[in-house]
């Protein structure tokens, strides 16, 4: 058993434990609070003047299927060769050793979800994993987590010349996929005897409501279609990027859906992104629709993930909200947060050890721990 004490603890959860103590055992927490007793077989830590936070999640990247520094060899993100593609999977193109999963560990993220690209309509099965392992089936914490959909300028410009010229045929795509799949699933129900289609399957599982939606969508009148189709079909959904979505805040929360916002680090690469700024999630604060804060990496870098919180919080986004971003509701995002998102009894070790304050341009992750293990010391 480790017992780290006199630390400030970020539960995650919207707490803060001044000289607290946290205990681990095994690959779990073990008791977490103030004037905790420690058994006498504990390793103790005196962690006076730093910090403890939960693992860092980051609920939408592409590391280790957009690998870094490689070009074309490591591109394995965008399955291109059609519209649609619900039948491929994240999980088949993720190489565990790339550059990007030891940043992440050197960062303080210890848990990610990873996505096909947003150059198709759907784009394929989403997988959530930890970040340290050289096998990826070894790493899963939950597969699949999602189907990937994209709306907008991608899915046109790739598949514009074919099937998808115009807003209208990204929209008619989704319908038609999703129509072939009702189809689908009604033959199955009546016990009729349907060869097998993989990509209709993986469709099912969304209509069946066994695994949520989630849509690359950036500007306000594509979340709006998002959200009709939505109705349309009934079937949960994640709304990913939400640029403008401070302009339809009001809607979005009719809806009850949760959001990821991001990367609002990087540059207006193209029209969508010309009005994006902090100041979507201080909208979407206001009217209570909960987000996560996301890098998109390799667009943003997995190691600045913790640097968009802390810009958020100098833009003016409440502190507790912005930790939860990245803790709890990042892990609510995902369906996770019986196990990770904040330090509690019960859930998965997982924790970052930070030199003082994470927001402090100066504060180093001394140790990321994963499972009760660690998996970085700097």
């Amino acid at each position: 058993m480790q017992a780290y004490i006199n630390a400030t603890i970020i539960v995650g959860n919207g707490e803060v434990l001044k000289e607290g103590t946290l205990l681990v055992e095994s690959d779990k927490i073990k008791e977490v609070g103030l004037n905790i007793d420690i058994p006498d077989n504990a390793e103790v830590f005196d962690l006076t003047g730093k910090t403890i936070t939960p693992g860092i999640i980051d609920v939408h990247t592409h590391l280790g299927v957009h690998e870094e520094g490689i070009g074309p060899a490591g591109a394995d993100f965008n399955e291109i060769t059609s519209a649609s593609t619900p039948y491929v999977r994240a999980l088949d193109g993720i190489n565990p050793m790339e550059k990007g999963f030891e940043v992440a560990r050197q960062s303080g993220v210890t848990t990610v979800q990873i996505l096909p690209g947003s150059a198709n309509v759907i784009g394929g099965e989403i997988i959530t994993v930890k970040t340290v392992g050289t096998i990826v089936d070894e790493m899963i914490v939950k597969s699949p987590s999602g189907m990937k959909a994209a709306f907008g300028e991608n899915p046109k410009r790739v598949h514009g010349e074919k099937t998808a010229k115009t807003r209208m045929g990204v929209a008619a795509v989704f319908r038609q996929e999703f129509i072939k799949a009702q189809n689908y699933l009604q033959k199955l129900e009546n016990g009729e005897n349907v060869p097998r289609d993989l990509g209709l399957e993986n469709l099912v599982k969304v209509l069946k409501k066994e695994i949520p939606l989630r849509a690359h969508a950036h500007r306000a009148d594509d979340i709006v279609t998002l959200l009709r189709l939505v109705k349309e079909f009934d079937i949960d959904v994640t709304i990913e990027h939400c640029t403008e979505g401070h302009k339809i805040a009001d809607y979005i929360k009719k809806h009850d859906v949760i959001v990821a916002v991001g990367p609002t680090m990087s540059s207006r690469s193209k029209v969508e992104n010309a009005d994006k700024g902090w100041h979507t999630l201080l909208a979407l604060e206001e009217v209570g629709v909960p987000f996560a804060i996301t890098t998109d990496h390799p667009v943003v870098g997995i190691e600045y993930l913790i640097t968009s919180v802390a810009q958020a919080v100098k833009n003016g986004l409440n502190e507790a909200s912005a930790w939860k971003s990245v803790t709890l509701n990042a892990a609510k995002h995902i369906g996770i947060e019986d196990r990770l998102g904040s330090l509690e009894k019960g859930k998965d070790a997982d924790l970052v050890i930070w030199s003082s304050h994470p927001f402090d341009v100066t504060a180093n992750v001394e140790k990321t721990i994963i499972d009760g293990e660690v998996v970085f010391e700097a």
